[in-house]
């Protein structure tokens, strides 16, 4: 079955933790300028009229994203703070663990360390303040680093200051992974 437009921008906008400008889901989905204002109006009229709905459609800007209803904010708020105040699971603390040390790093890169997905971890680090993403401009990639708030906690006052950095943030095995990595894409 092949999916159809409103279906792939659908789904990008239900799983981006952020909104989508509409160059990014031109550039995302390989569509016409024309195809996504299209695609983005008949979603639009989809979460307008479904009342009953958990999710909306907001458009902020020239930007565009799927949240929640506003009605459920309490129970979406509760749910959410035991991701936020929970304990952090041992893939989380992995990954927070590499980015540390090899940040700023690529999705790419974190899931060629890790061999897993991280998008879910990614997530949840970020919604708990201890990452931060910029934009690469040469990979047009996120890129993820520490925040300062996550130095601030551990006592530090840059990350170089964690332990064995210098000696794990430059390892020849990884380096050699990531390069061969590179070089096949």
């Amino acid at each position: 079955m092949i999916m159809s437009l409103i279906s792939k921008i659908e789904s990008l906008l239900f799983v981006s933790h952020q909104p989508l400008s509409l160059a990014q889901l031109k550039k995302l989905t390989d569509n016409k300028k024309g195809e996504i204002e299209d695609a983005l109006s008949q979603l639009k009229e989809k979460y307008e009229s479904q009342k009953e709905s958990g999710i909306m459609f907001m458009i902020s800007g020239d930007k565009y994203q799927l949240v929640s209803h506003p009605e459920n904010s309490k129970l979406v708020k509760a749910f959410l703070k035991s991701d936020i105040t929970g304990e952090l699971t041992d893939p989380a603390l992995e990954t927070l663990t590499i980015i540390a040390y090899r940040g700023p790093i690529t999705k790419p890169e974190l899931e060629q360390i890790r061999g897993v997905n991280c998008g879910l971890i990614l997530r949840n680090l970020l919604i708990r303040g201890l990452i931060e993403r910029d934009q690469d401009k040469k990979l047009d990639l996120p890129r993820y680093q520490v925040t300062h708030d996550f130095i601030k906690f551990l006592g530090l006052s840059q990350v170089s200051d964690l332990p064995d950095y210098e000696k794990l943030s430059k390892h020849e095995t990884l380096d050699e992974v990531l390069q061969s990595t590179e070089e096949a894409q």
